[in-house]
């Protein structure tokens, strides 16, 4: 198998049928097999030789291909060992190591040796966006993620303050890096299709803050009664005069806050 040949959807479906694997629900297994999109996802990350890639959620090897193809280094996490064999054909003569474990249960961090690291995945949904914002938060070996998401998802991470997409998921990744939604995608690239559209969100690194944890601390609070006013959801965590000192009015509500606010706070409740 060449390995700038794209894998489709003809020839992935008979590859899963020669190795007798069923895609399986529990497991969000969604293969991609639409070429195009693996070459717009690979431009959009913008890989070359000098770039080292963690995959997580290789599946049918498609965007691990295309990523080591494109002469990427690719460390790539699979959780279904029965994937194996397939993906021992798919990758071979290619740059890629696969690891088979569930990458939400690993110390990524730890694993990620040195620096200038870029996550680029079809992550699964039932995994996906507490698995991008642990790695935001705790693996700064991490530059930048270009990752595709269920389609809300996609949208919570990148949403303004005051919308209705805008929750705890947007103030951390936007405390730890510049989102946007690069393009959407369609459930039929997918085999199966889901029932969702997805979309490809980038997110490129900027420093953190000192305060930031303490700030997603205050924003946890705040969205966990989002209801109330945030003298009243964060009085437990700051007395009211300390709202104002931030510049924030106290009968504002958790959506009303951007990250920087929530830093401000932070910043005003650290010097008390």
């Amino acid at each position: 198998m060449a390995a700038s040949e794209p894998l489709g959807r003809a020839a992935t479906a008979e590859l899963l049928d020669r190795y007798g694997i069923r895609p399986r629900k529990s497991l969000g297994q969604n293969f991609l097999v639409d070429p195009n999109i693996v070459r717009k996802i690979v431009e959009v990350a913008a890989v070359d030789h000098e770039t080292r890639v963690l995959e997580v959620g290789a599946g049918a090897g498609t965007l691990t291909r295309g990523l080591a193809s494109a002469g990427a280094r690719v460390l790539a996490y699979e959780v279904d060992e029965r994937l194996r064999p397939l993906l021992d054909a798919v990758l071979e003569g290619l740059n890629v190591e696969v690891r088979f474990a569930d990458a939400s249960a690993v110390d990524l961090p730890a694993v990620l040796e040195g620096e200038g690291w870029v996550v680029v995945a079809n992550l699964p949904y039932n995994v996906g966006t507490p698995l991008l914002l642990g790695l935001l938060r705790h693996a700064p070996q991490i530059d930048r993620f270009v990752v595709m998401l269920q389609r809300e998802a996609a949208e919570r991470i990148a949403a303004a303050p005051g919308s209705k997409a805008y929750g705890l998921p947007s103030v951390v990744a936007q405390l730890h890096g510049a989102v946007q939604i690069a393009f959407r995608v369609a459930a039929s690239v997918f085999l199966p299709p889901p029932q969702v559209e997805s979309a490809v969100v980038v997110i490129r690194r900027r420093p953190a803050h000192p305060l930031a944890e303490e700030a997603i601390e205050l924003a946890a609070a705040a969205f966990g009664q989002r209801r109330k006013m945030l003298r009243r959801s964060l009085r437990h965590l700051v007395g009211e005069p300390m709202l104002p000192a931030a510049g924030i009015d106290p009968t504002q509500r958790a959506e009303q806050l951007a990250p920087g606010d929530y830093l401000a706070l932070a910043e005003v409740s650290r010097a008390r």
